[in-house]
């Protein structure tokens, strides 16, 4: 696989079949477990003003909608907000849903609380990263919540680590993945094939990979405190070979 992946490839991933392969793959209990968490660790009150980004296809912003809360969701994919629009539509929510940049978003000092969920918070270089946290902490008021979603994290992605292909599938979709871990740049190289009847994508996706140490560093040296790192929706603590990382923080 070759390791000369533009820095901005998320820019040009996330088209209608990719972005169909997951809206079909996210499970709703897993949806709910998410919301459930979000409201309960960071406590929030009915009517919250929340902001999602990169919210994808929109499904934690309507589900967060739906239960009340007022969410203003950002992706830079326009295929993936204009689905999240129609089925805000569909389902009578008010949700606002814009085409941006997740470094870009509105640092209004108001919103309750900033989501960043779906395994997203890896997609930019580390210094645009520091960008992103400086922008959240800049959107949320004092005390507003953060919660982050990750599992390129070192602890999870590098004890047992092969990088054996993936075949993946669900209804008329088809995925083939090859994963390699680029040492020198601690960041995982994903090449995707999707294929549905006779359309056929190759894309490669570039997660970063960082400790949940320098993860933690980066959100107190962006203005957040309390951080606390969770091994799921569920509360269980986050250790080594947990599939998946949530880190709640507040800003300071």
């Amino acid at each position: 696989m070759s390791q000369h992946v533009p820095s901005a490839w998320y820019a040009d991933f996330f088209t209608e079949l990719p972005n169909e392969f997951w809206r079909r793959a996210a499970a709703p209990q897993a949806t709910a477990a998410d919301v459930a968490f979000v409201q309960d660790r960071l406590g929030l009150a009915p009517g919250s003003r929340l902001l999602d980004v990169p919210c994808g296809s929109g499904r934690h912003s309507l589900a967060l909608a739906a239960a009340g809360h007022r969410v203003t969701g950002v992706d830079l994919s326009a295929e993936a907000a204009g689905h999240a629009r129609r089925a805000a539509a569909e389902q009578g929510a008010d949700v606002e849903f814009v085409v941006a940049d997740m470094r870009d978003i509105p640092r209004t000092g108001d919103f309750d609380a900033v989501l960043c969920l779906g395994n997203s918070f890896g997609y930019l270089e580390p210094a645009d990263l520091t960008v992103f946290v400086a922008a959240a902490a800049a959107a949320l008021r004092p005390g507003g919540g953060l919660v982050v979603d990750f599992n390129a994290t070192a602890e999870t992605v590098l004890p047992g680590f092969t990088g054996q292909d993936r075949v993946m599938r669900t209804g008329d979709i088809t995925v083939e993945a090859a994963t390699e871990y680029d040492v020198a740049a601690s960041r995982l190289l994903s090449r995707y094939t999707f294929v549905r009847g006779g359309e056929r994508l190759t894309a490669t996706a570039v997660h970063h990979v960082y400790t949940s140490g320098h993860l933690g560093a980066m959100l107190r040296d962006g203005g957040f405190t309390d951080v606390t790192l969770y091994g799921g929706p569920d509360g269980a603590p986050y250790t080594v070979g947990s599939d998946r990382l949530l880190i709640t923080a507040r800003r300071a």
